[in-house]
């Protein structure tokens, strides 16, 4: 009888270990057209959703942050923006990372930002060290999510706040139906034509579907020790923000 336990990726059941090795092969695929495929894939909406995220969040001078599955930095930059003490982006690809420090040294940022490579899963962190914990489409590809949301706690100091922002499902059946349509046909082709990568937006689109709906991920969140846990969706739902609080 074998011990091995497996996951998905995507629509695909794989085993638990290969997962993190696959997630690091799609986003090392398309580091460099990351941003821009943002953009294209959901008409320019994605800033909105980030910058909703910072209006929940109201960063204060001397805030903490860990940015997890931080990749180029977008949710650190609009932190420091709003006058956030100091961000460590934190993601498990460093092709990632590499993009997001150029623009960090383009907008001589370096001293507010630090990049670290890593697991979400086992943070190379001690206990009680940030004042905030946002992780932004992210959360998604983590091979253990209940893990990952344990390691947010144990990091966070007393007082401190966890954040995700995260694909969702529209409550509305015909809504969700037309978004599905738009997502599987126009989405992967997208990403063959800007990114030379229909594959990894294949999977992308897939792991979405894979996620739990918002009660669900929001009991996830309690079950890791978070109180006053609550969600707003954005777009009608097609993103939800979870927010959850160490006491």
């Amino acid at each position: 009888m074998s011990d091995s336990k497996t996951t998905h990726f995507g629509f695909k059941t794989v085993d638990e270990n290969a997962k993190a090795g696959m997630v690091h092969g799609v986003f090392t695929n398309v580091a460099s057209k990351y941003d821009i495929m943002n953009d294209a894939m959901s008409l320019g909406i994605h800033r909105i959703w980030k910058d909703a995220m910072m209006d929940w969040l109201a960063p204060r001078k001397g805030m903490k942050l860990l940015d997890v599955a931080g990749g180029t930095g977008d949710i650190s930059f609009r932190f420091i923006a709003r006058g956030g003490g100091h961000a460590t982006v934190f993601d498990m690809t460093q092709s990632m990372l590499d993009e997001g420090r150029k623009r960090a040294e383009a907008e001589r940022l370096q001293d507010k930002l630090d990049w670290v490579c890593g697991d979400a899963m086992a943070l190379p962190f001690e206990d009680n060290t940030f004042d905030a914990y946002t992780i932004s489409f992210g959360i998604r590809n983590v091979t253990r999510i209940q893990d990952a949301i344990d390691e947010a706690y144990r990091v966070l100091k007393p007082g401190g706040r966890f954040l995700c922002l995260e694909f969702s499902t529209i409550p509305n059946p015909a809504m969700q139906w037309a978004y599905d349509r738009y997502s599987f046909n126009v989405i992967p082709p997208l990403g063959q034509v800007i990114a030379n990568d229909r594959d990894s937006y294949q999977y992308l689109v897939e792991s979405i579907r894979k996620f739990p709906k918002q009660d669900e991920f929001a009991a996830m969140i309690r079950k890791g020790g978070f109180e006053q846990v609550k969600y707003r969706n954005l777009s009608l739902g097609i993103a939800a923000l979870h927010s959850g609080w160490k006491i």
